[in-house]
């Protein structure tokens, strides 16, 4: 009797200390991920000045790292669901530190180029690294939090980036600088290894007769290939690929569009981008509450995204005063940062069981196209003085987003019908 009504308890709630460690060290290694993504480019006056090439050598410098992050996260999901995300994530953290220490050890812009190449290979992994532990190893009740922390830590990452190579750079020298971006780079790798038991997986459930009998099926139809004819997966990638467009027009291109038509000081152009950053945060951190239902992440999605696009809309159309515009900015972020975590619950909805590495390489490496192909239009936009169009395309794949989203969840209603 003892023994049957002991079976018969309910798993044992797991500890918020546990989930919090758990989403805290995936966090700071995100944060990394994020950082090593800037290394370069805001050191781009004194590389000048050092290897005597142009912007546009070193720019080519940063199509290299995205390019070869692409083709990594692309297939390093693979590996992650083979081995395991833990030691993939310390060999990603191990090679971002020693691009680090590579670039402040070059000598000529082929070596440059070479550890941009070692770079790439070491961020690829992080997407589907991070994923596969919050979704394996954090409760579900705090995943929506999980998710908002991640994409916090992504965005403080971008932002440390030049707050401190930056200043290093005019105390000392680039090369410091650089490797001092690799001793942080270890010195998270150190953390990570002392605290590697709240990375470890606990074993998959036993699956079902049914489970079986369809990972048979597959196997005959692709194997761990399988996932690919999903088409829920394939929107996901579509919506990342949009998602990644409409950031890169708000990092490189939408502060200088309204700063050119609303006659904004130079000064308070340049808080725009910082100022959409540190309210999506915010709003991540709203987004996380908001994403504990997952049966709404399309919702959120779609009335997030579509409040973004209505402040880009009234940023191209209306004609608010200067002062104002880094504020609409926040005001974008805040809106975007809400969508956040229920953006991940999407991909995380789409996912067969055992194949999250591989699910969250594919998806996520439409980030990388995305960013990629974003300036071969929208630069052309802002190069020809069509700043009213840069931000309407900005709102219009705001839009897509939200039809993305919902076509996710069209899919996969249909593949379960």
């Amino acid at each position: 009797m003892t023994t049957a009504n002991a079976t018969s308890l309910p798993p044992a709630p797991i500890p918020l200390r546990a989930d919090a460690s758990v989403i805290g060290l995936v966090g700071i290694a995100h944060l990394i991920s994020h950082y090593s993504q800037l290394l370069l480019a805001p050191l781009f006056p004194w590389l000048k000045d050092a290897f005597q090439v142009g912007y546009t050598e070193l720019g080519f410098l940063m199509t290299i790292f995205f390019v070869v992050s692409c083709a990594v996260q692309a297939g390093s999901g693979f590996v992650v669901d083979r081995f395991g995300p833990r030691p993939i994530l310390f060999g990603g953290l191990a090679l971002l530190g020693l691009a680090a220490f590579g670039f402040a050890a070059s000598t000529s812009y082929a070596m440059l180029a070479g550890f941009s190449v070692l770079a790439g290979i070491g961020n690829g992994v992080f997407h589907p690294v991070d994923y596969t532990l919050l979704n394996r190893r954090v409760s579900a009740p705090r995943l929506g939090h999980a998710y908002s922390v991640h994409g916090i830590t992504g965005s403080l990452g971008w932002a440390l980036a030049p707050a401190m190579l930056v200043p290093i750079a005019i105390a000392t020298s680039w090369r410091v600088a650089l490797v001092c971006a690799g001793v942080l780079a270890f010195s998270v790798l150190l953390v990570l290894l002392v605290s590697r038991r709240h990375l470890a997986l606990p074993p998959l459930p036993a699956p079902s007769p049914a489970a079986k009998s369809a990972a048979t099926g597959a196997a005959g139809q692709g194997g761990n290939f399988a996932f690919l004819r999903i088409p829920a997966v394939w929107m996901c990638f579509a919506f990342f690929f949009f998602y990644a467009v409409a950031l890169n027009v708000v990092q490189a291109f939408a502060p200088e569009a309204a700063r050119q038509l609303h006659a904004v000081p130079v000064a308070l152009a340049a808080m725009c981008l910082t100022v959409y950053m540190v309210a999506s945060a915010g709003g991540m951190v709203l987004g996380g509450f908001l994403a504990a239902d997952p049966t709404r992440c399309e919702r959120i999605v779609g009335i997030g995204f579509g409040l973004a696009a209505c402040v880009a809309v009234a940023l191209a159309l209306a004609h608010p005063p200067g002062v104002l515009v880094p504020v609409l900015f926040g005001v974008m972020g805040f809106c975007a940062g809400i969508a956040g975590p229920s953006r991940d619950l999407l991909v995380k909805r789409s996912t067969p069981e055992g194949s999250t590495g591989r699910v969250y390489g594919i998806v996520y490496s439409g980030l990388d196209i995305g960013q990629a192909l974003s300036p071969l239009l929208f630069g052309v936009l802002l190069d020809q003085g069509r700043f009213t169009a840069v931000l309407l395309g900005l709102a219009v794949v705001q839009g897509v987003l939200i039809a993305s989203a919902f076509n996710v969840r069209r899919v996969r209603r249909t593949a379960l019908a």
